[in-house]
């Protein structure tokens, strides 16, 4: 779970505009009112919302003045948000809902995986990082000292306050940030009274379906291929982890997902990981600790969350 975007060389096509052979004017004529998208940018991540209602213009506008809120809350791209608070100063007190309910799922996730989930990789990240500017891995020594300074269970969560038990953690929640985003913006337009809505952050989470009723169909591209099934997507999310998707040396040999019990890069037979779930952070979090786990490992995790699915 790296400091920056998992999804620096993955994009992702939504079928939204482009389902089918259907072109955005054949959708117009299907639905009471056109489709419309806001693209940009959250959480280092291409993102995208579409919906189709009156007043589509100042719910998107309203809609990202949420995102916004919420990247002031996780993204380690911003100095002052509430996560780039935590790791520099090792506590924080009155921490928001949403963190405080992230950590709760990570927290899940972390027991179910035996421990390879575990935002507090970060110190060992920022260790490949800066060594590989440099032009060099770092030595074992270092990735020991960098080991001591993480673990889930130095992580302290209350309601008043959130603190780390030793001195220079960080956590990184990009493993599962970008899918919390996405259901919390998910929850905000149901708030709307929307029940028709595709919602991309880096993952994706569907509210109901395609307004044609159909299901929303989601392509991936991971860069090398594009996967020819879509994934059909009604109340449901989509993540998407590729543990080669990004990597420390220039070569592309050490990939940016770190072993949080060895120090060391994710060793995996699989170019990228889909999973479906309920929500997208589970979808997220669940496909990112898969990227460090076996063919067993990840069927036993999946027995945890039942209504998760490995596309």
């Amino acid at each position: 779970m790296p400091a920056i975007s998992r999804r620096r060389f993955l994009s992702i096509s939504a079928a939204a505009g482009v389902m089918g052979s259907l072109s955005g004017a054949a959708f117009a004529a299907q639905t009471q009112y056109p489709l419309q998208s806001w693209k940009g940018v959250a959480m280092g991540a291409s993102a995208s919302i579409t919906l189709s209602h009156p007043n589509a213009d100042r719910i998107l506008e309203r809609a990202q003045r949420e995102l916004n809120r919420l990247e002031n809350i996780f993204s380690l791209y911003r100095s002052n948000s509430t996560l780039s608070q935590l790791n520099a100063s090792g506590m924080i007190d009155a921490p928001p809902f949403e963190l405080l309910e992230c950590l709760g799922i990570c927290g899940r996730i972390h027991h179910a995986s035996n421990g390879f989930f575990d935002p507090t990789v970060q110190p060992i990240w920022q260790l490949y990082a800066e060594r590989y500017a440099k032009g060099h891995a770092p030595d074992p020594a270092s990735i020991k000292q960098a080991l001591s300074r993480t673990g889930w269970q130095n992580v302290m969560i209350a309601p008043d306050r959130i603190s780390f038990r030793k001195p220079g953690m960080a956590i990184t929640l990009n493993g599962i940030a970008q899918g919390y985003v996405a259901d919390r913006i998910a929850t905000f337009l149901r708030g709307e009274g929307l029940t028709n809505v595709l919602i991309n952050t880096g993952e994706f989470a569907a509210i109901g379906g395609h307004p044609d009723n159909m299901p929303w169909a989601v392509s991936i591209n991971t860069g090398s291929q594009i996967k020819k099934d879509a994934v059909m997507l009604r109340d449901n999310a989509l993540a998407t982890s590729l543990p080669n998707g990004t990597f420390f040396d220039q070569d592309g040999l050490i990939g940016h997902i770190l072993n949080p019990r060895t120090g060391h890069p994710a060793k995996t037979r699989r170019d990228s990981i889909s999973v479906t779930a309920p929500k997208a952070a589970l979808a997220d979090g669940l496909s990112t600790a898969m990227c460090l786990m076996n063919d067993a490992e990840c069927e036993k995790l999946l027995t945890a969350f039942p209504s998760a699915r490995l596309v």
